[in-house]
């Protein structure tokens, strides 16, 4: 009997070591088990950084577009090249686009159109320095370098005898002129300033010249052939008149003032 009650009670001993042990396991686990913690409040977050800054950017007020009415467009000629009748490489040839003027400065065009093809070059249609004045013709526009544009415009009365430069199309300039006789007249049309020279300062041509796209069917005194000018003059005596070989006289003063405010591109229109 002794022996049967030893071991029922090492039996239940040994239950209860057991479950002391594994209540004490399970209470280690859960002391070592990390302890979840409860979000911060937004609060907490912004501790420690700068307060927001205003953007500096404020959009202002909505506004009109300036308007392109007045102005025009030109391009420097990089390399020699043919125009054409019509923007396609089989159309009649006019004439031959040199990089340089007569006068030996670079050559500019007025760029007036633009026709694209997917399947070919781009063609642009330009002004042309030739007769018949007001002569246009294609190109490539690979010939020509990067386009420049001016707001101004030169027009020149031929019954008032006065030129006026406007810039985004009010005046700001007025000066009496000397034009062409009646047997050298000065060409009407619409051309463009092509080069500003002083290499032909003189007395007679005064300090600044202006060479043009526009020829002359008859002849003139222009240096470099058939071409009209825009220049000083040693008689400003004998402004207003018709006293030219065609070219544009002006007084000194005037032709210097002009040179301020006129660039070259600029659109000439004698009528």
């Amino acid at each position: 009997m002794r022996s049967g009650a030893t071991r029922w009670t090492s039996r239940r001993n040994a239950i209860a070591g057991a479950t002391v042990l594994a209540t004490a396991t399970a209470l280690g686990f859960a002391a070592m088990a990390p302890q979840a913690t409860p979000p911060p409040e937004a609060t907490d977050l912004a501790d420690g950084l700068p307060p927001p800054v205003a953007p500096a950017f404020r959009p202002g007020a909505p506004r009109r577009l300036a308007s392109t009415r007045h102005l025009s467009h030109w391009a420097p000629v990089e390399r020699s090249a043919p125009v054409r009748a019509a923007p396609d490489s089989g159309a009649r040839l006019l004439t031959m686009l040199s990089p340089w003027t007569p006068e030996r400065t670079r050559n500019i065009v007025t760029v007036l159109e633009h026709r694209l093809d997917a399947a070919g070059p781009t063609w642009v249609r330009v002004a042309l320095a030739m007769l018949p004045n007001g002569s246009t013709g294609w190109v490539r526009r690979s010939a020509l370098g990067g386009y420049g544009t001016v707001e101004t415009q030169l027009v020149v009365d031929l019954r008032s005898l006065r030129a006026t430069l406007y810039r985004r199309g009010q005046p700001i300039l007025h000066a009496p002129v000397g034009v062409g006789s009646e047997r050298w007249p000065t060409p009407r049309g619409t051309y463009y300033v092509r080069s500003k020279l002083t290499r032909y300062r003189s007395p007679s041509y005064g300090p600044l010249a202006f060479g043009t796209s526009a020829r002359s069917p008859a002849a003139t005194g222009w240096p470099a052939g058939r071409f009209v000018g825009i220049h000083g003059t040693d008689r400003p005596d004998l402004l207003p008149g018709r006293i030219s070989h065609g070219c544009i006289r002006m007084r000194n003063a005037d032709i210097l003032a002009l040179e301020r405010h006129m660039p070259v591109g600029t659109p000439i229109t004698i009528h």
